[in-house]
């Protein structure tokens, strides 16, 4: 066995460690092509709404699970659909495209997390469960295969985050709707998550043809247009409950506009982390006035 130049053992090459690191590797590119960042801050926001709505820990463990199982498979899809066009711009961040893990493999899990996916969501209530199915999950899939491409690439997001406090709520025993304000705010969430996430990328996705709504408005336009769609979003939480504005949703109102304020006369990646903030905001509102 080995050493390096600073006299610490060098990782085994062969032998049980190495099969172990091996298979470590293998499970974390895994992971990573499942978009982690996107399905977990989705995975954390459904246990507030859960936590928010009164759920059991057992209710809330199966609604979480549901969409957590739901968001993986949207990932891996989206990795796989995409992988091609990955390889021709060169992305080193994309498992799929680098054969960091195989695309077989990503297939299996693909169907193992859909399985897992109806099955939970049909054991929260056939309400919650065909409202997750047939507008969270299908709208997910609807957009990998093939809407981010067209001008309606924000009407998947604008759909699925409208739809989720509906599944959180109907999984209740009471079988409820959320009240209209409340998806609203989620759907315009969700317009402001699909402009931030796709403004990382939007050369290379100009470059491979794919010429969604934040390609078709620019870089520049979707850092001002993205913060305002959010501040949009703050202000349905702020006004949409009925009844006197408590302080701190107003108090939450006021950060936002300053936020929003710094986005759009922001230079570099302040218009980017202003929006982010913005969007953490709303969220904790939208949590809190459940």
């Amino acid at each position: 066995m080995g050493e390096g130049t600073d006299g610490a053992q060098a990782p085994p090459t062969s032998g049980p460690g190495a099969g172990r690191g091996v298979r470590g590797r293998r499970v974390a590119a895994l992971l990573a092509a499942a978009h982690p960042a996107p399905a977990a801050a989705v995975t954390v926001l459904t246990a507030l709404l859960a936590v928010a709505a009164g759920h059991t820990l057992g209710s809330g463990a199966l609604v979480v699970g549901a969409v957590a199982s739901g968001q993986l498979g949207i990932g891996w899809s989206n990795d796989l659909i995409d992988s091609d066009r990955d390889r021709r711009v060169g992305r080193t961040d994309k498992p799929v495209a680098t054969g960091a893990v195989a695309e077989r493999t990503v297939r299996v899990a693909t169907a193992l997390s859909l399985v897992v996916c109806v099955v939970l969501s049909l054991a929260c209530g056939w309400r919650s469960g065909l409202v997750h199915l047939g507008l969270g999950v299908a709208s997910g899939w609807a957009y990998n295969l093939g809407l981010k491409r067209t001008p309606w690439s924000a009407l998947p997001y604008a759909v699925a985050f409208g739809a989720l406090p509906a599944v959180v709520s109907l999984a209740l025993p009471t079988r409820a709707w959320p009240p209209v304000w409340m998806m609203v705010t989620g759907a315009i969430l969700g317009v402001g998550a699909h402009l931030l996430n796709a403004l990382p990328d939007l050369a290379d996705d100009e470059a491979t043809g794919v010429h969604g709504l934040p390609q078709r408005l620019g870089a520049h336009t979707v850092r001002v247009v993205a913060p305002l769609v959010l501040l949009a979003g703050s202000a349905v939480a702020v006004l949409g409950p009925p009844g006197p504005v408590p302080l701190s949703a107003a108090v939450a109102g006021g950060l936002c506009v300053a936020l929003a304020a710094v986005a759009v006369g922001g230079r570099g990646r302040v218009p980017f982390l202003a929006s982010i903030a913005i969007a953490l905001v709303d969220v904790v509102s939208l949590v809190l006035r459940a």
